[in-house]
């Protein structure tokens, strides 16, 4: 089942050359879903129309088979979204946001203490949930978005190199959420720079340069015996 489709997706900023032209990909229900490209190559303009932070005017983008365009809260419901930078509201505490969180969602009370209480103590962040988020450390502050996305069970996560600033137990903590929302029929859709992570954790890949995709499908069928890293330097510096 198709959980995101992008289809045939442009972006452009002003005048200049498209940001992001003609992309099309599909991620399946089970799968996690690797995005990859060097910067500026229009990974997270893509994440950003995506979530539906940021408009485009070229193709169309469906999650669960709901417009972003035209069923924006629909899409909203069933995604979640981490960016690469928590922008969090820091005169809350971490119970306060993620109660804000919760009720935005309308979850309910037993739902919502469950769901803290599991991801508090799996992220090993519960005692300092009753802190001022802006007392937190990059990572702490990773910890709780992580935690807020997670909050609604969502069908899709959408991440914008959700590794970084995130210690390696914390990583691996997370890798195995991903894993559990794939197993109950979810999909992910990340980016990262780190390519032996998306080797490892990944079953899907597409590589973006400047704005197109130059390779896409299952992590076996791209690589075969070679490695993740020798691919993406094949195909994104020299083109195949």
């Amino acid at each position: 089942m198709e959980v995101l489709s992008i289809r045939n997706f442009s972006k452009s900023y002003g005048k200049a050359e498209k940001a992001v032209e003609n992309l099309s990909l599909t991620v399946e229900s089970g799968d996690i879903f690797g995005f990859i490209g060097h910067n500026g190559a229009g990974k997270s303009t893509t994440i950003r129309s995506v979530v539906g932070v940021q408009e485009f005017e070229e193709g169309e983008i469906l999650i669960d088979g709901h417009s972003v365009k035209s069923e924006p809260l629909a899409c909203k419901n069933v995604c979640a979204y981490i960016p690469d930078n928590p922008d969090l509201y820091e005169h809350l505490t971490g119970i306060q946001y993620l109660n804000f969180v919760s009720d935005v969602f309308r979850i309910s009370a037993k739902d919502r203490e469950e769901r803290i209480r599991r991801y508090g103590e799996e992220f090993e962040i519960t005692g300092a949930l009753g802190d001022l988020i802006s007392s937190y450390s990059h990572g702490m502050k990773q910890k709780v978005a992580v935690i807020g996305a997670l909050i609604h069970d969502p069908k899709l996560m959408v991440m914008d190199e959700p590794f970084v600033g995130l210690d390696p137990k914390a990583a691996l903590t997370l890798k195995n959420l991903m894993h559990d929302a794939c197993a109950r029929g979810g999909a992910v859709f990340f980016s990262t720079h780190v390519l032996d992570v998306a080797e490892k954790l990944c079953n899907k890949i597409a590589i973006i340069k400047a704005g197109k995709i130059v390779a896409s499908g299952t992590m076996e069928a791209l690589i075969g015996d070679k490695s993740l890293e020798d691919v993406f330097m094949e195909v994104a510096e020299n083109g195949r």
